[in-house]
């Protein structure tokens, strides 16, 4: 028997969480933990349509998602949320969404809109196909880009990725900033408030739209997701010293042995010493030498991410009509 079931999160978490750590999907911002508090601090104006497929009393899958003047839209949104997706078994893809179409055609849904969506996400290999098979309307057209790469085993193999000028400019301003004193990079996987309150500082100090991005309420969301994140043995905040100063503060997160740059800062009075790219750089050296496979700078096309090795690829704005 195949079913689709409403939920919530408290009812659903257990299973969920199982799906999330098996899925060779990438589903950082499509966790459990993730939704929930996107829900909490942003969810007024939609309601939640979350809810499960079962076959014979198993979940095999989540749909993450809110419905918001008749469109269904995922538990999240493209400010705080690089990439998002359905939690679906490995091999049951078809299955659940074969059952979720068949509940989305019984409501009064007018579409069903989906972003940002990755190449090889659940909703661009299976979903696309199979809303298609049934002559619903799919336009899935492409948004942003997201930069990434594959960490060789070394340092050096690492340079060696990168184009002569790279390398050169990122080895001079490494040996500008040792130059000026004693450098300490340090990984923190328990944020304590003042490591916190600085970062959000330096996140403030570094740009202006930085600044106007940081509302009060995000301020709120930022600290509960670094409390998730620390609490799921996820978190990974660099901080960066310079003469026993905090310099630099790199926000990220590891998920299936990849490291991912959530979002930096850095104090603008050492700006001319290219604190906060090399901030970046210090933080892909820990990952090779942690052993991290994957390094994802997240989505957003800054220079920075290319000059320092990361690669292209294409995110997805997917709309599915009746």
């Amino acid at each position: 028997m195949i079913e689709f079931i409403p939920g919530n999160f408290k009812d659903l978490r257990d299973p969920w969480e199982r799906i999330y750590k098996a899925s060779d999907t990438r589903l950082l911002f499509s966790s459990p933990g993730w939704s929930e508090l996107w829900w909490k601090h942003f969810g007024a104006g939609s309601e939640l349509h979350l809810g499960e497929v079962r076959e014979n009393g198993s979940v095999i899958g989540i749909a993450p998602l809110r419905v918001k003047e008749g469109i269904l839209y995922f538990i999240g949104s493209d400010n705080v949320c690089d990439f998002l997706d359905f939690p679906v078994e490995s091999g049951k893809e078809n299955l659940f969404f074969n059952t979720l179409l068949d509940h989305l055609t019984a409501l009064e849904i007018s579409s069903m809109e989906l972003t940002p969506v990755l190449p090889d996400s659940n909703v661009k290999r299976f979903l696309e196909a199979r809303a298609q098979d049934r002559g619903l309307t799919v336009s899935c057209s492409p948004e942003d880009v997201t930069l990434a790469m594959d960490l060789p085993g070394d340092l050096s193999s690492y340079l060696s990725l990168l184009s002569g000028k790279q390398r050169h400019e990122i080895l001079r301003k490494e040996r500008r900033l040792n130059e000026e004193g004693e450098i300490v990079y340090r990984i923190m996987e328990e944020g304590s408030t003042n490591e916190i309150d600085t970062f959000l500082r330096f996140f403030r100090e570094s740009r202006e739209d930085k600044n106007k991005f940081l509302t009060d309420d995000m301020e709120v969301f930022f600290r509960d997701i670094i409390d998730m994140a620390a609490a799921d043995k996820m978190l990974q905040l660099g901080i960066l010293e310079l003469n026993k100063v905090q310099a630099a503060v790199t926000l990220c997160f590891t998920y299936q042995n990849d490291m991912y740059l959530y979002n930096s800062g850095y104090n603008p009075a050492y700006r001319l010493l290219s604190i906060g790219l090399l901030s970046k750089y210090f933080c892909i050296k820990r990952s090779i030498e942690s052993g991290k496979r994957r390094f994802d700078f997240l989505k957003g096309a800054e220079k920075y991410k290319f000059h320092l090795g990361g690669s292209e690829t294409q995110l997805f704005r997917c709309i599915i009509k009746k």
